[in-house]
């Protein structure tokens, strides 16, 4: 509720301050006036009266067509969102002895996710007595490593959890 109502400015009759500095809607200063003043000079423009700097002392406002301004205001917002980049992370799961073209593809697949910008997390999964083989695991890891470090680094080293090995893959900064 607090955060509501600092982005909401106060228009009009909702403005409590005596006197205010008040901008013209051309964009200069016309100094410290009584807030009937500068409403009396906001219904005169056909405009609204909004409070911009209520911190201020006096506070400061300015006369603007406030339904205006609120458009432009969510459009920025809208604008900024748009060139925001969503990373995503991927999961892709091997077995240590996993063959050679599901390899190749895995491989093929993360490349692709990391030329896109996200994040790998590469996964081994050891299934009965395979647990007591971890070196293949390492091995692997190392062999998917060694595929794919000119496109991305290992954020996090080798985790051990369960009967699964981890390691996530972010992509190289593009400079």
């Amino acid at each position: 509720m607090i955060a509501e109502q600092k982005d909401k400015q106060r228009i009009n009759d909702e403005i409590t301050a005596k006197e205010v500095r008040l901008i013209s809607s051309e964009g200069e200063q016309l100094g410290v006036v009584s807030l009937k003043e500068a409403l009396e000079i906001s219904i005169k423009d056909g405009l609204d009266l909004v409070e911009v700097s209520p911190g201020a002392k006096p506070p400061v406002c300015r006369v603007m067509d406030y339904g205006k301004f609120l458009y432009h205001k969510e459009k920025k917002a809208r604008e900024a969102k748009k060139k925001q980049k969503v990373v995503e992370i991927k999961e892709l799961k091997f077995g240590p002895k996993i063959g050679d073209h599901d390899y190749s593809y895995r491989i093929k697949r993360m490349r692709e996710f990391l030329e896109k910008g996200d994040k790998v997390k590469v996964t081994i999964r050891f299934r009965g007595r395979e647990i007591a083989h971890k070196e293949l695991g390492y091995q692997l890891m190392d062999r998917i490593y060694e595929n794919i470090k000119d496109l991305g680094s290992g954020e996090k080293k080798i985790k051990f959890e369960g009967r699964n090995m981890r390691m996530l893959i972010t992509p190289a900064s593009k400079k």
